[in-house]
């Protein structure tokens, strides 16, 4: 039985694109738009045949290819050659490296204190915070607003947020999704320990 070879130049290229997933990359994209290769191909000008093999890995993109393909589902060809391996952050925020801070600097009787759960990654899409709140006078509770969004589940204790207009108590095992543009505050209800996770999308 015949092998078709390869050329060592064409295994060259294959081991250096490899790392970049370049084929799983186009299936993808077709895939999210639940697109089939003979659309594809009429969108591309591209034969059905081709786009194939290219999925399949058992051909070598050309640029001019990838740009018909990217002009396609609106991505620019730095999508194609971010390294996989590269692509996804893992970050450990050990206990004995977080810091707790008070809810502003340099102010005492704070309604809470918090600690970064996710200071350790780099371009981060949201932020995560492990906070301990503390019951506070009225007078010293410091409505905020901000932009995005906020989920808070709380671990233990029983809290009180106002939102806008509205109070809302909140005790273990209760969570709670809000527009972080409405004024809001936090404030714990009773003597016991209150903690929650906080987690709000980065700006």
């Amino acid at each position: 039985m015949n092998r078709k070879k390869t050329s060592p130049r064409s295994d060259v290229i294959q081991d250096a694109i490899r790392p970049y997933a370049i084929a799983d990359k186009l299936r993808n994209l077709r895939l999210r738009k639940s697109m089939g290769l003979v659309q594809l191909a009429a969108h591309t000008g591209l034969s059905p045949a081709m786009l194939s093999k290219l999925e399949n890995g058992r051909l070598i993109p050309t640029l001019p290819t990838l740009i018909r393909i990217a002009t396609v589902f609106d991505v620019g060809l730095d999508y194609f050659f971010t390294n996989e391996r590269k692509r996804y952050t893992v970050a450990v925020a050990r206990k004995q490296d977080r810091i707790r801070f008070p809810e502003r600097p340099n102010e005492g009787d704070a309604a809470y204190h918090f600690e970064s759960l996710d200071f350790a990654a780099r371009e981060r899409k949201l932020h995560a915070f492990l906070a301990e709140f503390h019951h506070v006078a009225e007078q010293n509770i410091r409505p905020h607003s901000h932009a995005g969004v906020e989920v808070l589940y709380v671990l233990e204790g029983a809290l009180e947020m106002r939102i806008g207009t509205e109070t809302h108590r909140l005790e273990e095992g209760d969570a709670i999704y809000f527009d972080c543009v409405q004024r809001h505050s936090y404030r714990r209800i009773g003597q016991p320990r209150c903690s929650a996770v906080v987690v709000t999308n980065a700006s």
